[in-house]
């Protein structure tokens, strides 16, 4: 049996149904959406293999760190140093340049736990790469998953995640308690001086 067979063997087992196609692009970003337990990142390799995605996940450096470490990045792992998000940036947007085929998968949440906002690093990946973003997702309330349509951002915060939040709006995680609204810290207006 093949990984895609196991895969769709697992999901079909546990009732989980996948909508939407993969995009056809060979250079993509794809965002996880909700992440909201110990479960997304599973399930969404699951999703990966099952549709032939060869996905590139960004996860904390801590993770590949011992034993783990081959096996996450046998996974499709891409250690992440918190520390320093913007060499994190230069460094996916230069891969994503000399590409032919990559699935940058990142959950824009970055972490499990309600927040305010959204990370960014999505943003200015897709936007600095001229990445398409597919809205990717887990919706553990109607257990759905699958891939969404592709966003081409213009560079209007605002008006881009309108498009996203629209998508997003009935897609529940298996937490829904945890799930931080999708909102950028650049959508804020700023301060008046």
């Amino acid at each position: 049996m093949s990984l895609k067979s196991i895969s769709r063997f697992v999901l079909d087992r546990a009732g989980w149904r996948i909508d939407g196609d993969p995009p056809p692009d060979p250079v993509i970003m794809m965002i996880a959406v909700p992440h909201t337990s110990n479960w997304d990142f599973p399930l969404m390799l699951l999703l990966t293999w099952a549709t032939d995605v060869e996905p590139h996940f960004l996860m904390k450096k801590e993770l590949f760190r011992g034993p783990a470490g081959p096996l996450f990045r046998w996974l499709g792992g891409v250690s992440v140093d918190r520390s320093s998000p913007r060499g994190v940036v230069d460094e996916l947007v230069e891969k994503a340049g000399s590409s032919r085929q990559l699935s940058l998968v990142m959950a824009p949440e970055g972490t499990r736990s309600r927040k305010t906002y959204w990370k960014s690093g999505f943003y200015r990946i897709a936007q600095q790469a001229d990445l398409g973003v597919c809205l990717g997702y887990c919706d553990a309330k109607n257990k759905r998953m699958g891939f969404g349509p592709v966003v081409h951002l213009t560079g209007d915060h605002k008006a881009d995640m309108d498009v996203i939040r629209e998508f997003y709006k009935d897609v529940q995680g298996v937490n829904p308690e945890k799930a931080t609204p999708p909102l950028l810290r650049e959508e804020e207006p700023a301060p008046a001086t």
